[in-house]
């Protein structure tokens, strides 16, 4: 397989403040690559920065944030001028059975690692395309083998290796190859995070062989910068986890097989589609249900606003500041 140099090359990597995303960054710096670092915990993301010298840049990002997302590219494009790979990394996991698990916690691993995943994706892209560049979306053995109590993570990790391999068919005829990381257990906070779960460290006692081991980051980051190099399409650690996705992968290569025209077609069709409401009657019904709870939060953000407002407002109408004392500018005016 031909490797290629990541020397002056730029990659985005989320999720960087600690774990694979930051010893990622650290490698890539050290085989002369430019590094995004992105994340939260800005201390840390300076650390890292740090340790990659003038080939390291941190950006405090919240995935789940578009704006936020948006920033920590524009920022990448005005330090480097542009973007050559993306490691779409940044995630958290929590565990528990479905009927028992707090909804806002489930939730909150669905759009970190889920919906973050697509908000990096789609903001940095475009810098991608441009650079006829890489994609790597780590994804999980959890993606492969779901187990119970791990309903959400599975579901997330699961969802983002659909959604990568569907985004390689859609931009291969422009030059972008779309890789996927699976990893089994990596010695990461996280994972060590998880120790102090009860519903986690039962479900650990369970593992048995190489599944119970925890492996270096060391070996996660390695594996990515050869992913880099090589564009894999598929990135393990360990070596072990290969023959777990070798039936899905060969399913899915089936499903990849599409005339060649076919995808510019539906690429230019995507672009004059103005109507992105779900499909079926109960898309429509959601959109509508979306619509009224937006509306409501926007009516309750300016009634409270109204309420904090009309105290000043009637006193400077009174000619006086909110604390009761007569404004300077009014001081001496009327009857």
């Amino acid at each position: 397989m031909r490797t290629v140099s990541i020397a002056g090359k730029t990659i985005f990597i989320t999720g960087a403040a600690r774990g694979i995303g930051a010893e990622t960054a650290r490698r890539a710096a050290a085989k002369g690559a430019n590094v995004a670092i992105v994340g939260l915990e800005p201390a840390e993301l300076e650390r890292v920065a740090a340790a990659c010298g003038d080939r390291g840049a941190a950006f405090e990002c919240d995935v789940t944030d578009r704006e936020q997302t948006r920033a920590a590219v524009d920022g990448t494009l005005e330090r480097f001028g542009g973007i050559d790979a993306v490691v779409v990394n940044a995630g958290i996991g929590n565990g528990g059975l479905m009927r028992y698990m707090d909804p806002d916690a489930f939730q909150a691993v669905l759009r970190v690692n889920l919906l973050g995943s697509y908000e990096t994706i789609h903001a940095a892209l475009p810098h991608v395309i441009e650079r006829r560049g890489y994609v790597l979306q780590v994804a999980s053995v959890a993606a492969v083998v779901h187990t119970p109590g791990m309903a959400a993570y599975s579901a997330s990790k699961a969802g983002v290796e659909a959604m990568a391999d569907a985004l390689r068919g859609e931009v291969k005829h422009l030059g972008v190859d779309v890789g996927q990381a699976y990893f089994s257990w990596i010695a990461t906070d996280m994972v060590s995070g998880g120790d102090d779960k009860p519903v986690v460290q039962r479900m650990q006692q369970e593992l048995r062989g190489p599944m119970a081991k925890r492996y270096p980051v060391s070996m996660a980051a390695d594996s990515i910068i050869e992913g880099i190099e090589e564009r894999r399409r598929i990135v393990v650690t360990p070596k072990w986890v290969r023959p777990m996705i070798a039936a899905k992968t060969l399913l899915q290569r089936l499903s990849e097989q599409r005339p060649g025209n076919l995808i510019p077609e539906i690429e230019e069709l995507t672009r004059q589609e103005e109507d992105w409401e779900p499909s079926g009657a109960g898309g429509r019904a959601f959109a509508d249900a979306d619509r009224e709870r937006q509306s409501a939060h926007e009516r309750d953000r300016r009634g409270s606003c109204a309420r904090r407002c009309a105290p000043a407002r009637s006193a400077r109408r009174r000619g006086r500041s909110p604390s009761g004392q007569r404004s300077a500018g009014t001081a001496g005016a009327g009857p």
